[in-house]
């Protein structure tokens, strides 16, 4: 997957500006305040709905202008995975090829959305789409922060390797609103029997597929915190479902925490609060951490749910990394860049000059430069 075109139009400090990215490595330089990370902002916002450093109304559209809008041309070259009969499993595969293009557009609290020229009604359908794996400045919060962008995690990697995962959710989703709305009205226990039902059979086959996820990623994720942060020691993720499930099924304990949720006015267990944690060999537990250590392991988090998205479909997502070379040393630079670019992924990275890393990978760069709210190509 490559993005072969990037149009941004009112976009904290962009007017409007344009971009060719090249497959490869695409580096992007500019002065502090320049605007790098907005072009990989728009890439986010496009894959995930919103900006890695925040929601769209929290200043992401231009001081003056009513919306932002992105457009985003680019490549697919894949496996696509059939399967047999309602529910079967993946017999076979075949390879393709095709481009796609979508176009996004919102005012901080309503959006509107095209893809492959048609509308979209799900902001969910959109950012399936274009797959984007993004480390910037907090990305370490994967690792040290709440348990909400480790949901996200699991859920993004999902919705691009499961299709019947989206539905999943959304139906789950639809429950556990239902649920909360007569928590707060302080419903009947036949309403709220028939909503622990639904919500359990939802949550627990939710809670089957985000397990599943997380095993698969745990090799990828294994050897690649060996090699970007050895001294922690084998690395290992384990989920965390959300309710004591060993003990009970969820519409067991949904029954148990009926009276606590009523008091509360909200639903305490369920995969809505599900989490995972990371155990180390040679470290007590993530508390542990150093800032440092923290970001390498979100790195090699992030790059091992790239490494899974391109086992199962075929292509790697787009990479982007922000500011590389103040969150990596030189070394580290370097093992990233060569991994990435030797399997073929398109990388974005930005920095006021280029990484001292860069150097070393001998590959071809496609240069661009950030000045006065617009992005030239440098030659």
């Amino acid at each position: 997957m490559h993005v072969t075109r990037l149009d941004i139009r009112h976009l904290r400090r962009f007017s409007e500006t344009s971009l060719a990215p090249g497959p490869g490595l695409n580096l992007i330089t500019g002065e502090n305040g320049a605007g790098k990370t907005s072009v990989l902002e728009a890439l986010h916002l496009m894959a995930y709905g919103r900006s890695f450093r925040g929601r769209v109304r929290d200043g992401l559209v231009q001081t003056g202008a009513t919306a932002l809008e992105i457009f985003v041309e680019w490549v697919e070259e894949g496996r696509q995975r059939l399967r047999t009969g309602t529910g079967g499993v993946a017999d076979a595969a075949h390879a393709y090829a095709r481009s796609r293009k979508a176009g996004l557009r919102h005012n901080g609290q309503e959006w509107t959305g095209r893809l492959d020229g048609a509308a979209v009604s799900h902001l969910g359908d959109l950012c399936a789409a274009l797959a984007v794996v993004s480390f910037d400045p907090g990305s370490h919060a994967l690792i040290s922060g709440g348990g909400e962008p480790r949901r996200r995690f699991l859920d993004w990697g999902l919705f691009h390797v499961e299709p019947e995962f989206l539905p999943l959710w959304r139906r789950y989703s639809r429950a556990l609103r239902q649920r909360n709305a007569l928590l707060k009205s302080k419903a009947r226990d036949s309403q709220l029997d028939a909503w622990d039902a639904e919500l359990s059979d939802a949550g627990e086959t939710m809670t089957r597929q985000r397990q599943q996820y997380l095993d698969a990623v745990q090799p990828h994720y294994a050897r690649l915190a060996g090699s970007l942060a050895p001294t922690l020691g084998a690395g290992e993720l384990r989920y965390l479902p959300g309710w004591r499930r060993d003990d009970l099924p969820l519409q067991d304990a949904l029954l148990v925490a009926r009276e606590r949720d009523l008091l509360v006015g909200h639903t305490s267990v369920g995969p809505h609060r599900a989490d995972w944690s990371l155990g180390f060999s040679a470290v007590p537990g993530r508390e542990a951490l150093s800032r440092g250590q923290a970001k390498l392991v979100a790195l090699a988090v992030l790059l091992a749910q790239a490494e899974h998205h391109a086992a199962e479909q075929g292509e790697w997502p787009v990479v982007a990394l922000d500011d590389l070379a103040s969150e990596l040393d030189r070394n580290h630079q370097q093992r990233v860049l060569k991994h990435l670019l030797a399997c073929g992924a398109q990388v974005f990275v930005t920095g006021t000059e280029p990484p001292a890393g860069l150097e070393a990978v001998g590959a071809s760069v496609h240069k661009f430069h950030v000045e006065h709210a617009a992005v030239f190509p440098v030659v």
